[in-house]
């Protein structure tokens, strides 16, 4: 089978969808003769990079079996390729963002809503990342069984390393050999709930409990989720956590690993925004690879990464009493529960989200509509 596989974003670029068609892109290649024109250069270059990879697909399609998308962005791309190669088969990777956009106002969205959802209807396969996401897509007009859902996968050895107490309390900026340190990862985008969370629970939390959030932020003018940084900043200013809160955002790749590795406990607290949804959330499924608990909001994509009790723990969403209830509990519970449970939480990562399993499903959902 020969793939050509074409990326909006790709590293050096990070982010979960760079990480997420870079690994697949990697683990697809043990499995069958695939093709990568990606864009490494950001969404900035995607005006110019959109066209040129069209011209190169047009001229090179005729070569490969099928032709997989990155995601919904790239949906006109491959509606257009279908009319010049009828016999060949394009499917697209789905994000929660890749439906939900269209629901938001502006001139942008506007487009997106009468060009990208018609040409993903017009695909042969949709490969969703959650089930949350199909139901979205089928509520904008996408048939269901159009959509498969594959899960976001995880290299445990690229996040499991050993780093130290001291190494946090570095990152900190204080001691923490006495505290109980909690870690948000994620963009500082309003439906992460991190400014909610820092407003919400933080300060109904013992004094020992501290927390480092950390992301990159979305510069201004940019499609999709604004910038939430600013109100992260005015929960801790407005609640005198200033010693208790720390936000690092745009780490180095080290630094996170350091931090995922020495954490005591992993949150995901995020909140309904309309426009917006988690269509998966790798971050839970990367902290539990590194023997993290994680704690997660019962809500949309965060529903298939973490099932309750085996991998971590689902909270009500917004629900800033059961947060408080559910962390202290885990705290009580002791060191040795929470090492217990993290070391089942990574063992079930590797059985369900490790990236040679997930691209094997990609491979037999390629071959189902192929074979088609």
């Amino acid at each position: 089978m020969k793939i050509l596989f074409i990326s909006h974003s790709f590293p050096p670029i990070l982010g979960g969808v760079e990480s997420q068609n870079y690994n697949l892109s990697k683990y697809l290649k043990k499995l069958a003769e695939v093709k990568v024109l990606a864009n490494t250069k950001g969404k900035s270059w995607l005006p110019i990079f959109v066209p040129i990879t069209f011209l190169k697909a047009l001229f090179s399609m005729s070569q490969y079996d099928a032709c997989l998308l990155g995601n919904g962005v790239l949906a006109p791309l491959g509606a257009v390729l279908k009319i010049f190669y009828p016999a060949k088969r394009f499917v697209s990777v789905v994000h929660a963002l890749d439906i939900t956009y269209c629901h938001k106002k502006g001139f942008l969205p506007f487009v997106y809503r009468h060009v990208n959802i018609p040409s993903l209807k017009r695909l042969h396969k949709l490969i969703m990342v959650g089930n949350f996401t199909i139901d979205e897509a089928v509520q904008v007009g996408i048939k269901r069984e159009k959509c498969v859902f594959i899960p976001n996968g995880v290299v445990v050895e690229d996040f499991k390393e050993n780093h130290t107490r001291e190494e946090l309390s570095k990152l900190f900026g204080e001691d923490t050999a006495n505290k109980k340190v909690i870690l948000r990862l994620g963009r500082f985008v309003p439906h992460k709930g991190t400014s909610w969370f820092i407003g919400h629970v933080m300060p109904n939390l013992p004094e020992e409990i501290v927390m480092i959030a950390t992301g990159y932020r979305v510069k201004k003018r940019t499609a999709g989720d604004p910038d939430n940084f600013e109100k992260c900043q005015e929960a801790i200013e407005k609640n005198n956590l200033q010693k208790r809160v720390r936000l690092l955002p745009t780490l180095p790749q080290r630094d996170l690993k350091v931090l995922l590795n020495t954490a005591d406990l992993v949150v995901a607290p995020n909140i309904k925004i309309p426009g917006s949804s988690e269509g998966f959330g790798i971050n839970v499924i990367e902290a539990g690879a590194c023997e993290c608990i994680v704690v997660a909001s019962e809500l949309e994509g965060l529903k298939d990464a973490i099932k309750d009790g085996e991998n971590g723990f689902l909270v009500e969403s917004g629900n800033a009493e059961k947060w408080v209830q559910k962390i202290e509990a885990i705290f009580s519970a002791g060191d040795d529960f929470r090492k217990q449970f993290g070391v089942r939480a990574a063992q079930f990562v590797r059985d369900n989200y490790s990236w040679d399993k997930i691209a094997g499903r990609y491979v037999e959902e390629l071959e189902k509509v192929i074979n088609k």
